[in-house]
Protein backbone atom coordinates (compact mmCIF):
# COMPACT_ATOMS: atom_id res chain seq x y z
CA UNK A 1 0.00 0.00 0.00
CA UNK A 2 1.24 3.69 -0.61
CA UNK A 3 2.16 5.75 1.96
CA UNK A 4 1.70 9.46 1.76
CA UNK A 5 5.03 9.97 1.37
CA UNK A 6 5.75 7.96 -1.60
CA UNK A 7 2.95 9.61 -3.16
CA UNK A 8 4.30 12.91 -3.45
CA UNK A 9 7.10 11.23 -5.33
CA UNK A 10 7.98 10.18 -9.05
CA UNK A 11 6.96 7.05 -9.53
CA UNK A 12 8.50 4.23 -12.94
CA UNK A 13 7.96 1.01 -14.13
CA UNK A 14 10.82 -0.84 -15.75
CA UNK A 15 9.42 -3.40 -19.24
CA UNK A 16 12.37 -5.80 -19.82
CA UNK A 17 12.67 -8.52 -22.82
CA UNK A 18 15.04 -10.50 -23.83
CA UNK A 19 18.24 -12.01 -22.52
CA UNK A 20 19.60 -11.84 -19.11
CA UNK A 21 21.96 -8.94 -19.78
CA UNK A 22 18.92 -7.14 -20.17
CA UNK A 23 17.32 -7.82 -17.22
CA UNK A 24 21.23 -7.12 -15.57
CA UNK A 25 21.18 -3.41 -17.42
CA UNK A 26 17.11 -2.98 -15.91
CA UNK A 27 18.49 -3.71 -12.55
CA UNK A 28 20.64 -0.75 -12.72
CA UNK A 29 17.98 1.05 -13.65
CA UNK A 30 15.58 -0.13 -11.11
CA UNK A 31 18.85 0.83 -8.20
CA UNK A 32 19.17 4.47 -9.58
CA UNK A 33 15.76 5.22 -9.78
CA UNK A 34 15.18 4.18 -6.28
CA UNK A 35 18.53 5.99 -5.30
CA UNK A 36 16.83 9.33 -6.35
CA UNK A 37 13.73 8.44 -4.50
CA UNK A 38 11.60 7.03 -7.10
CA UNK A 39 8.67 4.71 -6.35
CA UNK A 40 7.90 1.66 -8.44
CA UNK A 41 4.28 1.60 -9.88
CA UNK A 42 2.40 -0.29 -12.40
CA UNK A 43 3.11 0.26 -15.94
CA UNK A 44 -0.40 1.86 -16.44
CA UNK A 45 -0.14 4.42 -13.64
CA UNK A 46 3.70 5.15 -13.65
CA UNK A 47 4.94 8.46 -14.51
CA UNK A 48 8.08 7.24 -16.06
CA UNK A 49 8.27 3.86 -18.14
CA UNK A 50 11.09 2.30 -19.50
CA UNK A 51 11.30 -0.15 -21.98
CA UNK A 52 14.13 -2.14 -22.57
CA UNK A 53 13.98 -3.98 -25.70
CA UNK A 54 15.51 -7.02 -27.87
CA UNK A 55 15.48 -7.70 -31.44
CA UNK A 56 17.05 -11.19 -31.58
CA UNK A 57 13.90 -12.08 -33.51
CA UNK A 58 11.01 -10.18 -35.40
CA UNK A 59 8.69 -11.49 -33.37
CA UNK A 60 10.77 -9.69 -30.05
CA UNK A 61 10.57 -6.21 -32.13
CA UNK A 62 6.99 -6.77 -32.78
CA UNK A 63 6.28 -7.60 -29.12
CA UNK A 64 7.90 -4.51 -28.13
CA UNK A 65 5.80 -2.11 -30.00
CA UNK A 66 2.95 -3.77 -29.10
CA UNK A 67 3.58 -3.31 -24.83
CA UNK A 68 4.63 0.53 -26.12
CA UNK A 69 1.29 1.18 -28.16
CA UNK A 70 -0.35 -0.46 -24.92
CA UNK A 71 1.28 1.72 -23.00
CA UNK A 72 0.31 4.77 -24.68
CA UNK A 73 -3.29 3.71 -24.82
CA UNK A 74 -3.23 2.51 -21.43
CA UNK A 75 -1.57 5.59 -19.40
CA UNK A 76 -1.40 8.42 -21.61
CA UNK A 77 0.75 10.83 -19.79
CA UNK A 78 3.55 8.18 -18.79
CA UNK A 79 6.75 9.38 -20.25
CA UNK A 80 7.62 6.41 -22.32
CA UNK A 81 11.88 5.78 -22.59
CA UNK A 82 12.66 3.15 -25.14
CA UNK A 83 15.70 1.62 -24.77
CA UNK A 84 17.69 -2.26 -25.93
CA UNK A 85 18.89 -4.08 -29.20
CA UNK A 86 15.81 -2.69 -30.82
CA UNK A 87 16.15 1.06 -29.80
CA UNK A 88 19.77 0.25 -31.26
CA UNK A 89 18.75 -1.41 -34.11
CA UNK A 90 15.79 1.08 -35.56
CA UNK A 91 15.80 3.99 -32.94
CA UNK A 92 13.53 5.82 -36.34
CA UNK A 93 11.05 3.06 -35.69
CA UNK A 94 10.25 3.73 -32.06
CA UNK A 95 11.27 7.29 -31.68
CA UNK A 96 7.68 7.93 -34.01
CA UNK A 97 5.12 5.48 -31.04
CA UNK A 98 3.27 7.49 -29.66
CA UNK A 99 4.14 8.95 -26.15
CA UNK A 100 7.88 7.60 -26.37
CA UNK A 101 10.41 10.58 -25.46
CA UNK A 102 13.37 9.15 -25.87
CA UNK A 103 15.40 6.42 -27.70
CA UNK A 104 18.51 5.47 -26.02
CA UNK A 105 20.52 3.07 -27.67
CA UNK A 106 22.62 0.41 -25.87
CA UNK A 107 25.90 2.58 -25.77
CA UNK A 108 24.03 5.13 -24.19
CA UNK A 109 22.36 2.94 -21.11
CA UNK A 110 25.04 3.76 -18.27
CA UNK A 111 24.38 7.60 -18.80
CA UNK A 112 20.36 6.91 -19.62
CA UNK A 113 19.42 8.48 -16.11
CA UNK A 114 21.60 11.27 -16.25
CA UNK A 115 19.91 12.09 -19.70
CA UNK A 116 16.57 11.64 -17.99
CA UNK A 117 17.74 14.22 -15.26
CA UNK A 118 18.61 16.30 -18.09
CA UNK A 119 16.27 16.19 -21.19
CA UNK A 120 12.75 15.73 -19.02
CA UNK A 121 10.54 18.82 -18.49
CA UNK A 122 10.53 17.20 -14.63
CA UNK A 123 13.39 15.90 -12.15
CA UNK A 124 13.22 12.87 -10.50
CA UNK A 125 14.87 14.69 -7.60
CA UNK A 126 12.94 17.75 -7.55
CA UNK A 127 9.73 15.46 -7.77
CA UNK A 128 11.16 13.16 -4.69
CA UNK A 129 11.84 16.25 -2.94
CA UNK A 130 15.26 15.12 -1.62
CA UNK A 131 18.70 14.30 -2.99
CA UNK A 132 20.91 11.32 -3.73
CA UNK A 133 21.90 11.18 -0.71
CA UNK A 134 19.25 11.65 1.23
CA UNK A 135 16.72 9.58 0.12
CA UNK A 136 15.69 7.14 1.91
CA UNK A 137 13.85 4.85 -0.58
CA UNK A 138 16.90 2.30 -0.25
CA UNK A 139 18.95 -0.23 -2.69
CA UNK A 140 17.21 -3.20 -4.23
CA UNK A 141 16.80 -6.19 -2.61
CA UNK A 142 15.60 -9.65 -3.57
CA UNK A 143 12.66 -9.50 -4.46
CA UNK A 144 13.17 -6.69 -6.68
CA UNK A 145 12.08 -6.73 -9.77
CA UNK A 146 9.97 -10.02 -9.25
CA UNK A 147 13.42 -12.10 -8.75
CA UNK A 148 15.41 -13.55 -6.25
CA UNK A 149 18.91 -14.02 -7.48
CA UNK A 150 21.32 -10.78 -8.83
CA UNK A 151 22.21 -10.90 -12.68
CA UNK A 152 25.52 -9.48 -12.30
CA UNK A 153 26.46 -8.19 -15.97
CA UNK A 154 30.25 -8.81 -16.36
CA UNK A 155 30.79 -8.69 -19.79
CA UNK A 156 28.83 -7.13 -22.97
CA UNK A 157 28.90 -7.29 -27.08
CA UNK A 158 30.35 -10.12 -29.03
CA UNK A 159 32.68 -10.29 -31.76
CA UNK A 160 31.69 -14.01 -33.28
CA UNK A 161 30.11 -13.35 -36.59
CA UNK A 162 26.99 -16.36 -36.11
CA UNK A 163 25.48 -15.84 -39.50
CA UNK A 164 21.80 -15.83 -37.34
CA UNK A 165 22.79 -13.57 -35.24
CA UNK A 166 22.04 -9.72 -34.87
CA UNK A 167 23.33 -9.07 -31.80
CA UNK A 168 27.03 -7.95 -32.30
CA UNK A 169 25.68 -5.22 -34.59
CA UNK A 170 23.22 -4.16 -31.43
CA UNK A 171 25.94 -4.51 -28.07
CA UNK A 172 29.46 -4.01 -30.52
CA UNK A 173 32.52 -5.63 -29.53
CA UNK A 174 33.10 -7.39 -26.70
CA UNK A 175 33.76 -5.68 -23.35
CA UNK A 176 34.57 -6.78 -20.38
CA UNK A 177 34.25 -5.19 -16.35
CA UNK A 178 37.56 -4.98 -14.62
CA UNK A 179 37.68 -7.22 -12.20
CA UNK A 180 37.50 -4.62 -8.92
CA UNK A 181 34.65 -3.14 -10.01
CA UNK A 182 32.88 -7.06 -10.39
CA UNK A 183 34.34 -7.56 -6.81
CA UNK A 184 32.67 -4.31 -5.72
CA UNK A 185 29.60 -5.00 -6.51
CA UNK A 186 29.42 -8.36 -5.18
CA UNK A 187 29.99 -7.14 -1.83
CA UNK A 188 27.30 -4.56 -2.65
CA UNK A 189 24.97 -7.09 -3.92
CA UNK A 190 25.98 -9.30 -0.91
CA UNK A 191 25.40 -6.74 1.37
CA UNK A 192 21.61 -6.04 -0.21
CA UNK A 193 21.09 -9.52 0.88
CA UNK A 194 21.19 -11.18 -2.30
CA UNK A 195 23.00 -15.29 -1.70
CA UNK A 196 22.47 -15.82 -5.44
CA UNK A 197 24.37 -14.35 -8.34
CA UNK A 198 23.80 -14.78 -11.70
CA UNK A 199 27.56 -14.07 -13.89
CA UNK A 200 25.94 -12.91 -17.78
CA UNK A 201 27.26 -11.58 -20.34
CA UNK A 202 26.50 -11.53 -24.41
CA UNK A 203 29.64 -13.78 -24.57
CA UNK A 204 30.69 -14.33 -21.27
CA UNK A 205 33.02 -16.96 -22.32
CA UNK A 206 35.10 -14.14 -23.97
CA UNK A 207 35.48 -12.29 -20.36
CA UNK A 208 38.66 -10.68 -19.63
CA UNK A 209 40.34 -11.12 -23.43
CA UNK A 210 40.31 -6.85 -23.81
CA UNK A 211 41.51 -6.36 -20.15
CA UNK A 212 44.59 -4.55 -19.82
CA UNK A 213 46.46 -6.65 -18.75
CA UNK A 214 44.13 -9.42 -20.38
CA UNK A 215 42.62 -12.09 -17.90
CA UNK A 216 40.03 -15.11 -18.60
CA UNK A 217 36.74 -16.39 -17.17
CA UNK A 218 38.67 -18.92 -15.61
CA UNK A 219 40.64 -16.10 -13.59
CA UNK A 220 37.32 -14.53 -12.84
CA UNK A 221 35.70 -17.77 -11.37
CA UNK A 222 38.96 -17.97 -9.09
CA UNK A 223 38.60 -14.15 -7.96
CA UNK A 224 35.14 -14.63 -6.94
CA UNK A 225 35.80 -18.26 -5.20
CA UNK A 226 38.23 -15.99 -3.08
CA UNK A 227 35.75 -13.41 -2.02
CA UNK A 228 34.23 -13.61 1.45
CA UNK A 229 31.13 -14.29 2.43
CA UNK A 230 28.42 -16.52 1.42
CA UNK A 231 27.29 -15.55 -1.57
CA UNK A 232 26.96 -18.59 -4.16
CA UNK A 233 27.33 -17.66 -8.56
CA UNK A 234 25.59 -19.34 -11.55
CA UNK A 235 27.36 -19.24 -14.49
CA UNK A 236 24.95 -18.22 -17.49
CA UNK A 237 24.99 -19.02 -20.69
CA UNK A 238 28.62 -20.09 -22.37
CA UNK A 239 29.63 -21.02 -25.85
CA UNK A 240 30.73 -24.77 -25.89
CA UNK A 241 34.56 -23.24 -26.92
CA UNK A 242 34.72 -21.18 -23.96
CA UNK A 243 33.75 -23.69 -21.56
CA UNK A 244 37.55 -25.24 -20.80
CA UNK A 245 38.50 -28.52 -18.28
CA UNK A 246 39.13 -25.57 -15.72
CA UNK A 247 35.69 -24.27 -15.68
CA UNK A 248 34.07 -27.56 -15.06
CA UNK A 249 36.74 -28.50 -12.37
CA UNK A 250 36.03 -25.10 -10.93
CA UNK A 251 32.14 -25.81 -10.46
CA UNK A 252 33.21 -29.34 -9.09
CA UNK A 253 35.68 -28.49 -6.15
CA UNK A 254 34.58 -25.25 -5.03
CA UNK A 255 31.13 -25.19 -3.85
CA UNK A 256 30.44 -21.66 -4.76
CA UNK A 257 29.16 -22.43 -8.60
CA UNK A 258 26.07 -24.16 -9.00
CA UNK A 259 26.27 -27.53 -11.11
CA UNK A 260 24.48 -25.73 -13.89
CA UNK A 261 25.77 -25.46 -17.65
CA UNK A 262 23.92 -23.98 -20.39
CA UNK A 263 26.17 -24.83 -23.31
CA UNK A 264 24.29 -23.33 -27.00
CA UNK A 265 24.26 -26.09 -29.11
CA UNK A 266 22.55 -24.41 -32.23
CA UNK A 267 22.29 -27.84 -34.49
CA UNK A 268 23.76 -31.52 -34.90
CA UNK A 269 24.74 -31.27 -38.39
CA UNK A 270 28.16 -30.30 -39.23
CA UNK A 271 27.12 -28.94 -42.62
CA UNK A 272 24.47 -26.35 -40.82
CA UNK A 273 26.78 -25.55 -37.66
CA UNK A 274 29.17 -24.45 -40.77
CA UNK A 275 26.56 -22.86 -42.45
CA UNK A 276 25.67 -20.72 -38.97
CA UNK A 277 29.67 -20.53 -38.94
CA UNK A 278 29.63 -21.95 -35.36
CA UNK A 279 33.23 -22.83 -34.88
CA UNK A 280 32.81 -25.82 -33.52
CA UNK A 281 31.65 -29.55 -34.75
CA UNK A 282 28.77 -31.78 -32.96
CA UNK A 283 31.47 -34.13 -31.78
CA UNK A 284 33.33 -31.54 -29.71
CA UNK A 285 30.39 -30.99 -28.37
CA UNK A 286 29.07 -34.03 -27.40
CA UNK A 287 32.62 -34.93 -26.09
CA UNK A 288 32.06 -31.50 -23.78
CA UNK A 289 28.38 -32.40 -22.71
CA UNK A 290 29.80 -36.29 -21.66
CA UNK A 291 32.86 -35.04 -20.00
CA UNK A 292 30.72 -33.02 -17.91
CA UNK A 293 28.47 -35.27 -16.93
CA UNK A 294 31.12 -37.71 -16.36
CA UNK A 295 32.62 -35.28 -13.47
CA UNK A 296 29.09 -34.02 -12.20
CA UNK A 297 26.66 -36.45 -12.91
CA UNK A 298 23.95 -34.47 -11.12
CA UNK A 299 24.40 -31.32 -13.16
CA UNK A 300 21.79 -29.60 -15.16
CA UNK A 301 22.44 -29.13 -18.94
CA UNK A 302 20.72 -27.48 -21.07
CA UNK A 303 21.42 -25.83 -24.74
CA UNK A 304 19.62 -23.84 -27.63
CA UNK A 305 18.39 -24.83 -31.09
CA UNK A 306 17.38 -23.45 -34.39
CA UNK A 307 15.11 -25.29 -36.16
CA UNK A 308 14.47 -24.29 -39.74
CA UNK A 309 17.46 -22.54 -40.84
CA UNK A 310 18.14 -22.23 -44.78
CA UNK A 311 19.39 -25.12 -46.12
CA UNK A 312 18.09 -27.70 -43.36
CA UNK A 313 16.59 -30.76 -44.76
CA UNK A 314 14.42 -33.01 -42.68
CA UNK A 315 17.37 -35.62 -43.02
CA UNK A 316 19.09 -32.56 -40.67
CA UNK A 317 16.65 -32.82 -38.10
CA UNK A 318 16.38 -36.35 -37.60
CA UNK A 319 19.50 -36.08 -37.11
CA UNK A 320 19.98 -33.52 -34.35
CA UNK A 321 16.67 -35.49 -32.72
CA UNK A 322 18.24 -38.31 -32.50
CA UNK A 323 22.09 -37.34 -31.44
CA UNK A 324 20.73 -34.90 -28.99
CA UNK A 325 18.34 -37.14 -27.37
CA UNK A 326 21.60 -39.95 -26.86
CA UNK A 327 23.17 -37.40 -24.86
CA UNK A 328 23.02 -36.40 -21.44
CA UNK A 329 20.93 -32.96 -21.55
CA UNK A 330 18.48 -31.86 -18.90
CA UNK A 331 16.69 -29.23 -21.01
CA UNK A 332 16.27 -27.75 -24.51
CA UNK A 333 15.71 -24.17 -25.55
CA UNK A 334 14.02 -24.88 -29.36
CA UNK A 335 14.41 -21.72 -31.77
CA UNK A 336 12.38 -21.58 -34.85
CA UNK A 337 14.27 -19.66 -37.13
CA UNK A 338 13.70 -16.53 -38.45
CA UNK A 339 15.30 -14.23 -40.86
CA UNK A 340 16.71 -10.96 -39.39
CA UNK A 341 17.57 -7.76 -41.64
CA UNK A 342 21.51 -7.31 -42.22
CA UNK A 343 22.52 -10.55 -41.32
CA UNK A 344 24.10 -13.04 -43.01
CA UNK A 345 21.30 -15.93 -42.90
CA UNK A 346 18.93 -13.55 -44.25
CA UNK A 347 20.10 -13.64 -47.57
CA UNK A 348 21.04 -17.94 -47.82
CA UNK A 349 18.89 -19.86 -49.52
CA UNK A 350 16.83 -22.32 -49.89
CA UNK A 351 13.88 -21.07 -46.93
CA UNK A 352 12.30 -23.57 -45.11
CA UNK A 353 8.67 -22.57 -45.04
CA UNK A 354 6.78 -21.19 -41.72
CA UNK A 355 4.76 -24.67 -41.70
CA UNK A 356 7.63 -26.75 -41.74
CA UNK A 357 9.74 -25.30 -39.01
CA UNK A 358 6.88 -25.43 -36.89
CA UNK A 359 6.79 -29.07 -37.16
CA UNK A 360 10.12 -29.23 -36.95
CA UNK A 361 10.11 -27.11 -33.80
CA UNK A 362 6.92 -29.80 -32.71
CA UNK A 363 9.46 -32.42 -33.12
CA UNK A 364 12.55 -30.84 -30.82
CA UNK A 365 9.75 -30.04 -28.32
CA UNK A 366 9.29 -33.07 -28.03
CA UNK A 367 13.05 -34.45 -27.14
CA UNK A 368 12.79 -31.97 -24.89
CA UNK A 369 9.98 -33.51 -22.88
CA UNK A 370 11.35 -36.14 -22.83
CA UNK A 371 15.58 -34.98 -21.71
CA UNK A 372 13.63 -33.39 -18.76
CA UNK A 373 11.37 -36.14 -17.87
CA UNK A 374 14.29 -38.45 -17.97
CA UNK A 375 16.03 -35.94 -15.94
CA UNK A 376 13.73 -34.97 -13.09
CA UNK A 377 13.66 -39.04 -12.45
CA UNK A 378 16.60 -39.02 -12.43
CA UNK A 379 16.56 -36.75 -9.36
CA UNK A 380 13.78 -38.45 -7.54
CA UNK A 381 14.23 -39.51 -3.68
CA UNK A 382 17.64 -36.86 -3.81
CA UNK A 383 18.06 -33.89 -1.56
CA UNK A 384 19.80 -30.82 -2.95
CA UNK A 385 20.61 -27.89 -1.71
CA UNK A 386 18.62 -24.59 -3.45
CA UNK A 387 16.96 -21.24 -2.50
CA UNK A 388 13.29 -20.49 -2.07
CA UNK A 389 11.50 -18.08 -4.42
CA UNK A 390 8.43 -15.42 -4.84
CA UNK A 391 6.16 -16.54 -1.91
CA UNK A 392 8.75 -19.26 -0.62
CA UNK A 393 6.87 -22.40 -1.77
CA UNK A 394 9.02 -22.70 -5.27
CA UNK A 395 12.92 -24.11 -4.69
CA UNK A 396 14.99 -23.73 -7.31
CA UNK A 397 18.01 -25.77 -6.70
CA UNK A 398 21.56 -26.08 -7.40
CA UNK A 399 21.45 -28.02 -10.70
CA UNK A 400 18.44 -25.94 -11.64
CA UNK A 401 15.23 -28.19 -10.81
CA UNK A 402 12.27 -26.09 -9.62
CA UNK A 403 10.81 -27.57 -6.46
CA UNK A 404 7.45 -26.89 -5.37
CA UNK A 405 7.06 -27.19 -1.41
CA UNK A 406 4.77 -26.61 1.75
CA UNK A 407 4.21 -22.86 2.60
CA UNK A 408 6.45 -21.88 5.61
CA UNK A 409 9.26 -20.51 4.45
CA UNK A 410 10.47 -16.50 3.34
CA UNK A 411 11.71 -15.93 -0.56
CA UNK A 412 15.74 -16.23 -0.30
CA UNK A 413 15.63 -18.70 2.24
CA UNK A 414 19.09 -21.36 1.60
CA UNK A 415 17.21 -24.47 1.60
CA UNK A 416 18.23 -28.76 1.62
CA UNK A 417 14.93 -29.85 -0.86
CA UNK A 418 14.04 -33.92 -1.33
CA UNK A 419 12.85 -34.40 -4.81
CA UNK A 420 9.43 -36.27 -4.45
CA UNK A 421 7.91 -36.84 -7.60
CA UNK A 422 6.49 -34.74 -10.67
CA UNK A 423 2.98 -33.37 -10.36
CA UNK A 424 0.19 -34.05 -13.14
CA UNK A 425 0.78 -30.09 -14.15
CA UNK A 426 4.38 -31.29 -15.13
CA UNK A 427 5.78 -29.49 -11.91
CA UNK A 428 8.24 -30.87 -9.85
CA UNK A 429 7.11 -31.32 -5.92
CA UNK A 430 9.08 -32.12 -2.43
CA UNK A 431 10.20 -30.91 0.97
CA UNK A 432 12.17 -28.60 2.70
CA UNK A 433 13.82 -27.20 5.61
CA UNK A 434 16.54 -24.64 6.49
CA UNK A 435 20.17 -25.24 6.05
CA UNK A 436 23.27 -23.02 7.03
CA UNK A 437 25.64 -22.48 4.47
CA UNK A 438 29.34 -22.63 4.62
CA UNK A 439 31.77 -20.83 2.35
CA UNK A 440 34.77 -21.80 4.48
CA UNK A 441 34.39 -25.44 3.90
CA UNK A 442 33.03 -24.74 0.49
CA UNK A 443 29.98 -26.76 1.49
CA UNK A 444 26.87 -27.39 3.69
CA UNK A 445 27.54 -27.57 7.29
CA UNK A 446 28.44 -30.71 9.43
CA UNK A 447 24.92 -32.01 9.93
CA UNK A 448 23.26 -30.97 6.85
CA UNK A 449 22.83 -33.28 3.75
CA UNK A 450 25.21 -33.02 1.23
CA UNK A 451 28.68 -33.31 2.89
CA UNK A 452 31.86 -30.70 1.33
CA UNK A 453 32.00 -30.82 -1.46
CA UNK A 454 28.55 -31.31 -2.72
CA UNK A 455 28.03 -34.88 -3.73
CA UNK A 456 30.32 -36.26 -6.90
CA UNK A 457 27.54 -38.56 -7.45
CA UNK A 458 23.68 -39.76 -7.27
CA UNK A 459 24.11 -42.10 -4.72
CA UNK A 460 25.83 -39.93 -2.56
CA UNK A 461 23.34 -37.77 -2.16
CA UNK A 462 20.51 -40.65 -0.91
CA UNK A 463 20.93 -40.26 2.52
CA UNK A 464 17.92 -39.28 5.70
CA UNK A 465 15.20 -37.46 4.17
CA UNK A 466 14.49 -34.36 6.24
CA UNK A 467 11.62 -33.29 8.24
CA UNK A 468 8.28 -32.06 6.40
CA UNK A 469 8.01 -28.15 7.37
CA UNK A 470 4.84 -27.45 9.21
CA UNK A 471 2.09 -26.42 7.05
CA UNK A 472 0.43 -24.27 8.95
CA UNK A 473 2.21 -21.41 9.41
CA UNK A 474 2.65 -19.02 6.26
CA UNK A 475 5.00 -15.89 5.71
Amino acid sequence: MPTPESLSRMTYAILTFGCRVNQADSFAFEEGLRMRGAVEAPAAAADLVIVNTCSVTGAADQGARRAIRGLSRDNPSAHIVVTGCYATRKAGDLACLPSVRIVVPNQGKEGLLRMLDDELAFSIRDRSGQGDDSCDAGHIAPGAMGRTAYPLRVQTGCDQACAFCIIPSTRGHSRSRPLAEIRDDVCRVAAAGYKELWLVGVHLGSFGRDLQPASSLVELLRDLDRQPGDTTFRISSLEPMDCPPDVVDMVARSGRFAPHFHLPLQHASDRILRAMRRPYFFERYRDLVESIHARLPFASIGTDLIVGFPGESDQDVELMAREVERMPLTYLHVFPYSDRPGTAAAAMTPKVDAARTRTRARRMRDVAKRLTDRFVASQVGLVRPGLTLADGTTVLTDNFLKVRIPPGLERNTRVRVRIDSPALDGTVEGAAERCRYSISSASFCAGDFLPPPMASCPQAARMSRPRLLRTDTVT
